[in-house]
């Protein structure tokens, strides 16, 4: 994480294009630097050998820091001891720990330093038109006239851990068995001017106006969310309504809001919220700012939530997780029957468990067991996870509460089909053969370690050919130790240089497709990728527009419209993270991916910014894969991976495959290759 923040600096900085997003990145670079060479030396637990390799990685991590500042002296200012950290600084490191996997204590101070400031409540903020609000109406009590009855436990289900059966009964989905429940029919809703609704749309807002209140809508990306979420919160009266959502589509909500409901006024909360209307009856705010916002938030008597992308919640450990269901709690207590609703088009990126910070959201379970009205119905069915029965059952009973899946296929039969088609390159130059002999390394390292351990067993017992179980291990324990480190010999390096290696190649095919199909979405993974395309099509004379993680809002939104309305601009370049969610890039039908994701979810996020409602041509995303690398390995993996959501809510029979990382998978694969080859054996 560190070496790729690095060089996102590095390569502003060399076009001379240092905003303040660069440098909020390059002090927050140094500072973990700093914390990480400190905990390394101090960790006895590890051996010599792994803290030289680990203190050696974080020097050249501050070698490139270095040679940056050298170029733009102006950043040096901010590697001082007594430099001021802001508090864009701080969620920043809180979003780079986060992603790393690195979880700090609740009260941790998050920027250490004389001046800096922690996130704790001792920062949290009121805007000054919160506070007029708050005055001009001071007697706001809470409203318990129908309040909800606790878990009942005195049936034949008490005593019985359910949470764990209840997640399994979505593995055991039998075929044919959709999950999605019972919608009364389509009604109609009234729209401002010239926008439309579609039945699956108004099936939502009737279900809501008839008095369901919580909804896990997991509609497929394109199918209409946001539209569907702000007229069910207008059929319900649930104002003042929250919602929640990543920083990319803040404006976006704000705009939608605007186009469908435009007589309930809606406020964006940026910062500390100088600027936001406290009298408005939607309240948008994304994840990164919420911290330091959900003391009032949770006062302000909201009578509906919205989270977006409800995904980003799956870790219940993260600071954003624990505000969502902070907020979410608090509503529940003080309002009868709340809106609730989590919209995700990709509920699950890896596991089954991403389900439980959501239906915690939504009230359904709590850490422990399940609430009130699912636990009714558990006990309804009459059975035990000791019958086998029970897991169908159980499945259906969570659905009833609000589980809302879709698919293009059935819904929106206008909006045509889709496909992804795979473009093999061949990396047959010097990069290529670098690429490769740093694949063999790889697998050599993850061979002796495979053996070393196999050799120094101490438990006796032994596996006839490859021990798998030794196999997943070994990936287990090289992945935990290379994960922030930028060496081409690990994974993560080695699929940033096939990225590279395969740039030109990308964009060449992209090129092609813009002369002869029309517009293009290119997107990629690392900035490097991204530069290297955007130079071939200046080399060549066509016109793009970018977008990409650090960018304004203005320039954001400048990028999309000039690639929506100008003739003259053919090709989109965007970044997977910075713009995988949240835009309507429906005016072309090719997708160009140019490196892979580590998740189907996110990748399906991408092409389903073609493919959604108002596309009239198939769409086809073509996926550059370098032939011969772990690159091949990992595009079967990510297939393989789409089957979880698959059986979970659509009913599909497909085998789930592990829903363990990709990257381990993808390094257990490779392990096992280098075992099962002569070489290996003879060894």
């Amino acid at each position: 994480m560190l070496a790729q923040a690095v060089r996102e600096v590095e390569a502003a900085v060399q076009r001379a294009s240092v905003h303040p997003s660069v440098r909020t990145k390059f002090q927050v670079v140094a500072l973990l630097v700093r914390e990480e060479r400190a905990r390394v030396k101090a960790d006895e637990t590890r051996s010599d050998a792994y803290r030289a390799e680990r203190l050696r990685r974080l020097d050249g991590i501050a070698t490139v820091l270095a040679k940056t500042a050298a170029r733009d002296t102006s950043l040096l200012a901010l590697l001082a001891e007594d430099a001021v950290v802001s508090e864009t600084a701080a969620a920043l490191k809180r979003s780079l720990l986060d992603s790393a996997g690195v979880e700090p204590a609740p009260d941790e101070v998050t920027i250490t330093g004389p001046t800096a400031s922690s996130v704790t409540t001792e920062r949290r903020v009121v805007p000054q038109s919160v506070v007029s609000r708050q005055l001009s109406n001071p007697f706001l009590a809470p409203d318990f006239a129908s309040a909800e009855p606790r878990a009942r436990r005195s049936g034949h289900l008490a005593g019985w851990e359910l949470i764990g059966p209840l997640l399994t009964a979505f593995e055991r989905a039998a075929a044919g068995a959709p999950a999605c429940k019972s919608l009364p029919e389509a009604s109609f809703v009234r729209v401002p001017g010239a926008l439309e609704l579609m039945p699956h749309q108004a099936q939502v807002v009737a279900a809501a106006a008839a008095g369901h209140r919580t909804f896990l809508l997991a509609d497929e990306p394109g199918l209409g969310k946001t539209a569907q979420a702000l007229l069910a919160a207008q059929a319900t009266n649930a104002y003042p309504l929250l919602v929640v959502v990543p920083n990319v589509v803040k404006s976006s909500w704000a705009r939608e809001a605007g186009l469908w409901t435009p007589q309930r006024p809606a406020t964006v909360v940026h910062g500390d919220g100088d600027t936001i209307d406290g009298f408005a009856d939607i309240v948008i705010v994304n994840y990164d700012v919420l911290d330091r916002h959900v003391g009032w938030l949770g006062d302000l008597g909201f009578r509906g939530m919205v989270v977006d992308e409800a995904h980003f919640i799956k870790n219940k450990k993260s600071q954003r997780s624990r505000n969502v269901l902070q907020l979410s709690e608090r509503i529940r207590t003080r309002t009868v029957r709340p809106l609730l609703m989590a919209l995700t088009g990709t509920p699950l990126i890896n596991d089954i468990e991403d389900f439980r910070a959501i239906w915690q959201f939504l009230g359904w379970i709590d850490d422990k067991a399940p609430g009130a009205e699912l636990m009714a119905s558990l006990e309804e069915t009459g059975l035990t996870p000791a019958d086998p029965r029970f897991y169908a059952a159980a499945r259906a009973c969570v659905i009833d509460l609000g589980i809302v899946r879709r698919r293009k296929v059935d819904v929106a039969a206008d909006i045509p089909a889709r496909r992804i088609a795979d473009m093999p390159v061949e990396l047959d130059d010097a990069a290529g053969r670098s690429i490769r002999e740093a694949e063999r390394e790889l697998a050599d390292r993850l061979v002796s370690r495979y053996q070393t351990a196999l050799a120094t067993r101490t438990s006796g017992s032994t596996v006839e050919g490859i021990d798998h179980d030794l196999v997943r291990q070994v990936a287990e324990w090289e992945r935990a130790e290379t994960s922030t480190g930028s060496s081409s010999q690990n994974v993560f390096g080695l699929l940033r240089r096939i990225g590279k290696a395969k740039a030109g190649l990308a964009a060449d095919y992209a090129a092609q497709l813009a002369h002869n199909v029309g517009k293009v979405v290119f997107f990629a993974k690392h900035v490097e990728v991204m530069n290297a395309a955007e130079k071939l099509f200046d080399k060549r004379g066509i016109g793009y527009s970018s977008v990409r993680g650090g960018q304004s809002r203005t320039k954001r939104q400048q990028s999309i419209d000039a690639f929506v309305n100008d003739p003259g601009v053919s090709i989109v370049v965007c970044s997977l993270t910075a713009a995988g969610v949240g835009l309507n890039l429906q005016v072309a039908s090719n997708v160009v991916l140019a490196e892979l994701s580590w998740t189907d979810a996110e990748q399906t996020q991408a092409i389903d910014r073609v493919h959604r409602i108002g596309q009239d041509e198939p769409v086809t995303a073509w996926r550059i894969i370098a032939a011969q690398t772990v690159d091949t390995r990992i595009a079967d993996l990510i297939d393989s991976k789409a089957g979880l959501a698959a059986t979970a809510l659509d009913g599909s029979d497909e085998e789930v495959s592990s829903s363990a990382d990709v990257q381990v998978e993808a390094l257990a694969t490779l392990l096992t290759d280098a075992l099962s080859s002569p070489s290996s054996r003879v060894a």
